[in-house]
């Protein structure tokens, strides 16, 4: 059985509906790649070879590939940004609120995540007039988490419902990585990350009473002098990726311990955890954490799937896989996910 802290025994969050949706505009890789090889000045053969070691077989972007080429500036992407990301995230809140039997009106906490583009009045504050939920609702806007504010949103979501439990509370996260793409960038890192992100929205519902999955403990750890494994160099460009080779050494040495610690305070080890709900990054974090915490093959299967699939769908690709997992009953549950900072964010849940 799963041991909590006393003092956290008595208030939890319970999440009640979990919806993807992506965009309607879905390609095979190799597709990708060609016309990405159009746009670009790069080696095209290295460009694919980067795309391949990915292992991301397709994926659903923002627009139709023959589109990308009219975005020529920052400007124009972000107003794409602006026009798509409202329209998913309107879908995936209806979807979420569908899943858990409520109207949009018994909303009463909005946490909006993004960190593919900008807009003010936030997109929350659009978002909550086309969905329908309440004048007096309570909005956060966050920018900047990157691939970690999935988990981060329902860690703070937990804490909102910890001192409202009678309230609702709704996490959305929108991500457009396509529409960051630089075609004069050829870097390395750029290369990849043209290869490896996709498309998509996420929309949570929790309550502080219910059934189902039930949120028992989070934890934030943010890794001081380490802003350089991954981020934006924000300029007129738009926003250019930074990832360093290092990241997956950096996991060997510092997060699975970290990891450890998090489960050791409730009485747990990894091999006792059924189910592990992951957002790393990329194939060689996904390899070093499951080879670092011993876990079996099956343990990453829906993280595995969710890249191969859909790639890296930042903020977007937990939520994704955690509305793919079916976890066993009466069982913990891990989820995981890594951001700019370099952070991490740890969920303990119970199915």
């Amino acid at each position: 059985m799963l041991a909590r802290p006393s003092q956290r025994q008595k208030r939890c969050m319970y999440i009640s509906g979990v919806q993807t949706v992506l965009p309607e505009h879905r390609y095979r890789q190799e597709e990708i790649s060609e016309a990405f090889s159009q746009l670009t000045s790069a080696d095209g053969e290295l460009l694919r070879r980067f795309h391949t070691a990915t292992g991301v077989t397709g994926r659903n972007l923002a627009l139709p590939l023959d589109d990308y080429a009219k975005l020529d500036s920052f400007d124009r992407a972000n107003e794409a940004y602006v026009e798509v990301a409202l329209d998913l995230g309107e879908r995936a809140i209806a979807g979420a609120l569908e899943k858990a039997g409520l109207p949009p009106e018994k909303v009463d906490h909005l946490v909006f995540c993004s960190t593919t583009g900008l807009a003010t009045p936030s997109l929350d504050a659009l978002l909550a007039q086309r969905a329908g939920l309440r004048a007096d609702v309570k909005r956060v806007p966050v920018f900047g988490l990157g691939c970690a504010a999935g988990a981060a949103g329902l860690s703070r979501v937990h804490d909102y419902l910890r001192g409202w439990p009678e309230h609702v509370a709704l996490l959305v996260c929108v991500e457009l990585c396509s529409l960051t793409v630089q075609r004069d960038d050829v870097s390395v890192a750029n290369l990849i990350a043209s290869g490896l992100f996709g498309d998509g929205a996420a929309a949570v519902v929790a309550t502080g009473h219910g059934r189902g999955r039930e949120v028992v403990a989070t934890r934030s750890k943010l890794y001081p002098g380490t802003e350089h494994l991954m981020g934006w160099d924000v300029g007129g460009h738009g926003f250019r990726v930074m990832l360093d080779a290092g990241l997956p050494q950096f996991v060997d040495r510092m997060l699975t311990g970290d990891i450890k610690t998090f489960l050791a305070d409730y009485g747990l080890t990894p091999a006792q955890v059924d189910t592990w709900i992951c957002h790393l990054g990329g194939p060689k974090v996904i390899d070093r954490m499951a080879a670092a915490l011993e876990l079996p093959p099956e343990a990453m299967e829906v993280t595995w799937r969710s890249l191969r699939e859909h790639g890296n769908l930042s903020s977007v690709s937990v939520l994704h896989v955690l509305q793919e997992t079916r976890g066993r009953a009466d069982q913990p549950a891990v989820l995981i996910a890594l951001g700019p900072g370099f952070s991490a964010e740890l969920l303990l849940l119970h199915w």
